[in-house]
């Protein structure tokens, strides 16, 4: 029986999740792909692989950490989408060695591969430099770096108002 391969999922997953906020931090790709989890369910066929417990992905300055972190691909092989959950799933990626790390922290990290577009769900937090966004539901566009926020949205507990913190330009 043939033996299915990691390999392509766990790179597609990131080197497409290491593109915050345009392109690739360099040397990401190039990295080697560290994975820690108690626990991996892979089913080629569906194009799925789960992993449980603890669950720490990084590849160059790209984080991705959630006790249950779920890769899906379409019909053609590629990532599609990825999914960490947790008391606070976290995902981290220095988009250039001359700007500051984004991070994003939520109950729910879910990453849209094919709009490059991340949903952070309930106790959503954004850090973009020194801005930071707090609220039940934030949404990041990466190729427009634009942030959309709301303080109720499904899978969020009650009302989480909004709060952002922006720091002024710097001349």
């Amino acid at each position: 029986m043939k033996r299915p391969s990691l390999a392509p999922l766990a790179c597609a997953l990131l080197l497409t999740l290491g593109a915050v906020p345009v392109v690739q931090a360099q040397g990401d790709a190039e990295a080697p792909i560290l994975v820690e989890a108690d626990r991996l369910d892979l089913d080629d066929r569906a194009g799925t692989a789960v992993y449980t417990g603890n669950v720490d992905i990084r590849q160059g300055s790209m984080r991705l950490t959630g006790d249950r972190v779920e890769i899906r691909r379409n019909d053609a092989g590629e990532l599609s989408l990825a999914t960490a959950t947790g008391e606070r799933a976290y995902l981290e990626q220095q988009p250039d060695p001359a700007e500051p790390v984004v991070k994003g922290w939520g109950r729910t990290v879910v990453y849209h591969v094919a709009e490059r577009r991340v949903e952070l769900i309930d106790r959503a937090e954004l850090h973009q430099g020194g801005d930071i966004f707090q609220g039940g539901y934030l949404e990041y566009f990466l190729d427009r770096r634009v942030v959309q926020a709301r303080a109720d949205a499904e899978g969020v507990e009650g009302s989480q108002r909004i709060r952002m913190t922006l720091q002024p330009e710097q001349q």
